[in-house]
């Protein structure tokens, strides 16, 4: 896990987020709080990398609410982004 403190000069969902990264360095876990509306917990996955000009980026990423035990809702979720075709020129 990396926990990361950000400056108030910086606009992100709060100032303390937690990303956790496997084997691979590759991020898989984002945990946050929506300060925006409320400051409610939420756990973000990132879901099957691909690859796209030589980087590779999860192609799916499900925001959830989090639970008291740092576990995502899987029956809460807020925000579901699929890509596909990726390419960077």
């Amino acid at each position: 896990m990396l926990r990361v403190y950000f400056p108030g000069a910086i606009e992100t969902h709060c100032q303390v987020q937690d990303f956790f990264f496997d084997e691979r360095f590759e991020l898989r876990r984002h945990d946050y709080s929506v300060n925006i509306a409320g400051g409610f917990p939420a756990s973000q996955l990132m879901l099957e990398y691909t690859e796209a000009n030589g980087i590779r980026l999860p192609s799916k990423r499900r925001a959830y609410t989090r639970g008291p035990v740092r576990r995502p809702i899987l029956d809460m979720l807020m925000v579901s982004i699929d890509l596909s075709e990726v390419a960077f020129s």
